[in-house]
């Protein structure tokens, strides 16, 4: 049964993951390397909580039950204990491997280690492990607190034991669970990121303004965001992490990242977080 959460990577995912176990009863360790992480991460989290209680949906008690659930640490030991390891660390696939191999010396044999990747390898992850049965996908989307859906990805040795913890863990969070094989960009990312990557073809052969372009796939598809605005929340740096990993899993040419993504990346144009993307904000 599962009790105590950790969740590894205290940046927009990580809180808001750590936000949403809270919330759902669980106690949650929250780590970084740096405390200047994890101070920033509970002031955000405290600043969303506050306000859900301005418009009434949930009562001060609610959010002070929901902060105290949360613990921080910059000691990756302290999560020895723990019952479940969400990992949402930078998109970097040494990183993570580097991570789980840690992880997998410190925790108990039978702790979940669980990534909120959203493209990378599940079972080369677990391959640092000796326990790749209990390594499995967690890939949430942002704002994690708002928004519904987990794909659960296993892994070539992920056990059905451990995909059903996860899938039930995913409820008990107020989620939407898909189950996904473990293949470059699982669902969501091989079907959303081409069509960015598309658009930003269209935009660099001057077929459309970029503003035209999301006018289009909004009025005409009935999407919320048009793929150029949502490549600016997402971070076009992500986005260009994402098509190269279809490009290099597939070795297919129509996954070939636009070069005017890597262009906007090298100059740091990388939409909402710097300021300027495709927009300025």
């Amino acid at each position: 049964m599962i009790k105590k959460i950790m969740v590894i990577g205290a940046g927009q995912m990580g809180s808001g993951i750590a936000q949403a176990c809270a919330q759902s009863g669980y106690d949650v360790l929250l780590y970084d390397i740096d405390e200047k992480f994890t101070k920033r991460a509970i002031e955000k989290i405290t600043a969303f909580l506050s306000k859900g209680v301005t418009k009434g949906k949930i009562t001060e008690e609610d959010k002070n039950k929901a902060l105290s659930k949360i613990k921080t640490t910059v000691d990756l030991f302290d999560g020895r204990d723990t019952d479940f390891i969400i990992e949402a660390a930078p998109e970097n696939l040494e990183l993570k491997k580097k991570i789980f191999s840690e992880l997998n010396e410190i925790c108990p044999k039978d702790t979940i280690l669980s990534t909120n990747t959203s493209s990378l390898s599940i079972t080369e992850i677990a391959s640092v492990t000796e326990r790749p049965e209990k390594v499995i996908g967690m890939h949430f989307f942002n704002p994690v607190p708002l928004m519904k859906l987990i794909e659960i990805i296993y892994g070539l040795e992920t056990s059905d034991e451990t995909f059903n913890i996860t899938k039930d863990l995913a409820i008990k969070l107020g989620k939407t669970p898909v189950k996904a094989k473990d293949y470059p960009g699982f669902v969501s990312n091989r079907i959303l990121m081409p069509m960015v990557n598309e658009a930003a073809y269209v935009l660099t052969e001057g077929i459309a303004s970029a503003e035209d372009i999301d006018i289009v796939m909004k009025l005409g598809m009935n999407h919320p965001m048009g793929p150029l605005e949502l490549a600016d929340l997402i971070g076009i740096d992500t986005c260009l992490h994402v098509m190269e990993t279809l490009y290099e899993g597939f070795k297919d040419s129509k996954y070939r990242p636009c070069p005017l993504l890597k262009n906007m990346v090298n100059s740091g144009r990388l939409g909402r977080k710097t300021g300027k993307g495709f927009y300025e904000y």
